[in-house]
């Protein structure tokens, strides 16, 4: 059984280049001071060679380790499940590879998970660190930042650490057009299933919601969800039970509002003639729900990829596509992106 072919070395690119083996390295660890015409001369061997550079090599000689880890306060189950994880990951991933960085995921649920991530950050394994869906009741930001690895979070931190960046989305105004759209349809018992309170998506939802309402405000009419389908439905029964002449629902999730949707069903009322349901998100699942439903659209999947971006810039990478919004004006540290409402069946 014949071998594995061996890799071509430093020295033999060098050779083939018909320069030294310095300015080889040079030019495959992104140097800019190689001549334009010898760096050529480098790149047209790596490709005849085929060399790839030995990346655990690299790491200890620009003490750079090539990996980003988004770190998740979540459960695996909610990681994998909710449309919203996916569409960051895929935007953040997309740009890191682009920059040749490699990117790991980490979920953090419990303090042996804090303690773990603290011993990871810290132990030379990343160059930076995204942080999503925080919860006040474990800073992963603060471990985060303490690594003194560059961070960025996706949505706004609950406890704030100096100057940690951050990208949201306008979760205020989402929730403000959703109830002021409801009002605008003659709904005038209008209930929210409001996010988890420990989360700034869930608290500045429920914000807006309470500004769009103004004096229609009634906090009998809150119920709180933990953004899972069924956890929708759950909150849905308990308003239900108070107040079943409610006749408008603002859900801070797609996915509790299909689970809103389903209990509404169950109990033979119609949406949107008897109970008018609006979403947050805009996921894929909005559209095909029964009705569709009209939500809030937010840019998960560009947060994700501006996350990624913002990270690159602090890292002193270059980006290859900008998005507008990285280097356009916003107060402090955050970056807020827009949010819109689209108008389905459901309301």
């Amino acid at each position: 059984m014949r071998g594995q072919p061996e890799r071509p070395t430093l020295d033999q690119v060098a050779a083939h280049a018909g320069v030294s083996r310095a300015t080889v390295s040079r030019v495959v660890n992104g140097s800019s001071t190689v001549d334009e015409a010898l760096a050529t001369q480098v790149r047209r061997a790596v490709t005849d060679l085929g060399y790839v550079p030995n990346r655990a090599a690299r790491s200890l000689m620009t003490r750079r380790s090539e990996t980003v880890a988004l770190v998740a306060a979540e459960s695996t189950t909610r990681v994998f499940g909710d449309p919203f994880f996916a569409a960051v990951t895929r935007g953040a991933g997309q740009e890191l590879a682009r920059s040749g960085l490699h990117l790991v995921l980490s979920m953090v649920q419990s303090e042996e998970d804090l303690e773990r991530l603290a011993g990871f950050v810290r132990g030379g394994h990343l160059d930076g660190i995204l942080v999503i869906s925080e919860h006040d009741s474990r800073d992963v930001v603060g471990v985060a930042a303490g690594s003194g690895l560059p961070v960025v979070v996706g949505g706004r931190p609950m406890t704030p650490h100096g100057e940690v960046p951050y990208v949201d989305n306008d979760n205020v105004t989402g929730g403000r057009i959703a109830a002021g759209h409801l009002l605008a349809r003659g709904c005038r018992r209008v209930a929210s299933v409001a996010g988890p309170q420990d989360m700034s998506a869930g608290v500045d939802r429920l914000i807006g919601f309470r500004e769009g309402l103004g004096g229609a405000f009634d906090p009998d009419l809150v119920e709180v969800g933990d953004f899972t389908t069924t956890g929708g439905a759950a909150a849905t029964e308990r308003l239900l039970a108070r107040r079943p002449n409610l006749d408008g629902i603002v859900v801070a999730n797609d996915l509790m509002a299909l689970g809103a949707l389903t209990v509404l069903r169950g109990r033979g009322l119609e949406v949107p003639r008897d109970v008018a349901v609006v979403g947050f998100d805009d996921a894929d699942v909005a559209a095909v729900a029964a009705p569709p439903l009209t939500t809030v659209r937010q840019r998960t999947l560009d947060q994700g990829r501006l996350m990624a971006q913002y990270l690159l810039t602090r890292l002193g990478r270059e980006v290859a596509e900008p998005m507008p919004e990285l280097h356009g004006r916003h107060d402090g540290p955050g970056i807020v992106l827009g949010v819109e409402l689209v108008a389905r069946e459901s309301a």
